[in-house]
């Protein structure tokens, strides 16, 4: 018996086309329906045994998304592939999380890649079914070297395990290697955001990702096993390529059209920015370890080439102690200007490094871990920070470094709109937090009353009734608190600090610090541990 294929697509012509553009039965398949909407292809699974439903994304009514979700929850043992067109990538990335094995793009579609995916697919009911789908029997030619089978022995090879080479040979020839094969070459991949993107994931949902970008970059280089995806480890896979030709420049050729085309895919339906490099080539399997080493070295060197004052990536750089201490200290005075500079003392030394490098997503990932800690669980889930899905599209460092200054100015706003709200009503809240943003400059009663729009002495009389304080002594109370945290880090003179906290002369500063503290700022300062 064959597998069962329903064909679902709003126009006729693309009926036309699929059913015409392979023998279906020599390669095991029968198309069991045709369906021109969503409905009619919800009737046809109910009536018809159906293995595997091809569905377009973008149909009238119930369009491809709706229905793929409708199939896989009424019929989880139908499987699903999406027909898509570039304009659909958002509702395909969504289909692929709902649990669609694969896409097929209209616009590339050929009997190859079709049968590819078909059997990619039909393998995966042969592997999950309790009892063997029809069709693919134990002992047919699909089911001696599984694409997992062939993924792990390749993995093998490249990390240079002994007999690896021979097994991967066995594996290749049993799935259909044809002779002729007189040489092959291995890429490198880098997903650049890997890290970033994963730390706040699940091991199921990196383990889910891994596979998408796995699955979709064979896609794009085509058929197991003359071209081959293997995910290796950290957002890095390898690209292997067997040719029957034996001009190196024919073969680099086809290499880099295949891997900017497998870039792009990933990029375009993922959403995950990649950088490639391709090896040398070879004349055997046990050499391709050495083709795909050649090609991570050039793609993790590529930008200390292109610098020549640039250090190599090791040791990892980390953020330093005192950077860090730096940045805790601005966080608490609610400066904007000196989050920022720790942000960029942070990123100066691993401008010059690649995007993927470890040293810079981990500097990144220790600014995150920073501001992660003020946020309360309530905050945390209320959103309004910049995505951390937006740092899949970022392609510098420098771009880092901006989103990095984005995120913790909407993080300041919230530590300020925090520390105004409390129990107060809403025009003292706006007092406030007018207060904590402009302590170090001018600011007066005043002014204040007027940017709310209230007359002053009503400010006046009911900022002290929920405050218990005037609006000078809770100005005073911030700036000395700001001074205090200053004078701890031992980076300024007092006289300095008496004007960066906003006191127009050092006299009244010195007389308002002895007044809140009970002792003078020097006196203060000696009491301090000695900075490390």
């Amino acid at each position: 018996m064959l597998i069962q294929v329903l064909l679902v697509d709003d126009e006729p012509l693309v009926h036309h086309h699929l059913l015409t553009m392979t023998d279906w039965r020599s390669h095991g398949f029968e198309i069991c329906g045709e369906a021109y909407s969503g409905l009619t292809a919800l009737q046809a699974c109910e009536k018809s045994l159906v293995h595997i439903a091809i569905i377009d994304v973008n149909m009238p009514g119930m369009n491809g998304v709706e229905l793929q979700r409708t199939i896989c929850e009424r019929y989880p043992a139908v499987k699903t592939i999406m027909l898509s067109s570039y304009d659909d990538y958002d509702y395909v990335r969504e289909c692929l999380r709902n649990g669609a094995a694969d896409y097929l793009l209209k616009h590339r579609l050929n009997d190859q890649s079709l049968i590819s995916v078909l059997k990619k697919v039909a393998q995966e009911l042969q592997e999950k079914a309790v009892t063997p789908v029809p069709g693919l029997e134990e002992g047919s030619a699909a089911a001696d070297s599984s694409p997992g089978d062939l993924r792990e022995q390749a993995l093998r090879l490249l990390a240079g395990q002994p007999e690896a080479e021979v097994m991967l040979d066995k594996s290749m020839k049993r799935s259909g290697l044809q002779l002729g094969v007189v040489c092959y070459m291995a890429a490198a991949v880098q997903i650049v955001p890997f890290l970033l993107l994963t730390q706040s994931r699940s091991d199921v949902q990196i383990n889910g990702l891994v596979r998408q970008a796995v699955e979709l970059m064979q896609q794009s280089l085509g058929e197991l096993p003359e071209r081959m995806a293997v995910y290796v480890e950290n957002g890095r896979l390898a690209a292997l390529f067997a040719f029957r030709e034996r001009s190196e420049q024919a073969a680099a050729s086809e290499a880099n059209r295949l891997m900017s085309n497998a870039s792009h895919s990933l990029e375009l339906f993922l959403n995950l920015k990649c950088t490639y490099s391709i090896g040398h080539m070879c004349t055997s399997l046990s050499k391709l370890e050495a083709s795909y080493r050649s090609a991570e070295r050039v793609l993790d060197h590529a930008a200390a080439r292109q610098e020549p004052d640039a250090e190599a990536d090791s040791p990892r750089l980390l953020m330093t102690i005192g950077n860090q201490k730096q940045l805790l200290l601005a966080i608490e005075r609610l400066d904007r200007e000196g989050i920022e500079q720790s942000i960029t003392d942070a990123f100066t030394p691993v401008q010059k490094l690649p995007l993927h490098s470890p040293s810079v997503q981990m500097i990144v990932s220790e600014l995150l871990a920073i501001g992660d800690k003020t946020l309360t669980q309530d905050e945390d889930a209320a959103g309004g920070l910049p995505s951390r899905e937006e740092l899949g599209n970022i392609n510098s460092v420098a771009g880092l470094e901006q989103w990095m200054k984005a995120y913790y100015g909407g993080l300041l706003g919230r530590l300020r709109r925090r520390q105004s709200q409390g129990t107060y009503s809403r025009h003292v809240s706006q007092a406030i937090q007018l207060i904590l943003e402009r302590y170090q400059s001018y600011i007066t009663l005043e002014l204040t009353a007027d940017l709310i729009g209230l007359n002053p002495s009503y400010l006046s009389r009911i900022f002290k009734e929920e405050t218990r304080t005037t609006f000078s002594e809770y100005l005073n109370r911030v700036r000395i608190d700001a001074s205090c945290r200053l004078l701890e880090s031992g980076k300024y003179t007092v006289k300095q600090i008496s004007s960066q906290v906003g006191f127009t002369t050092y006299n009244y500063f010195f007389k308002v610090f002895k007044e809140l503290t009970g002792t003078t700022p020097h006196a203060f300062v000696s009491r301090q541990p000695a900075a490390e």
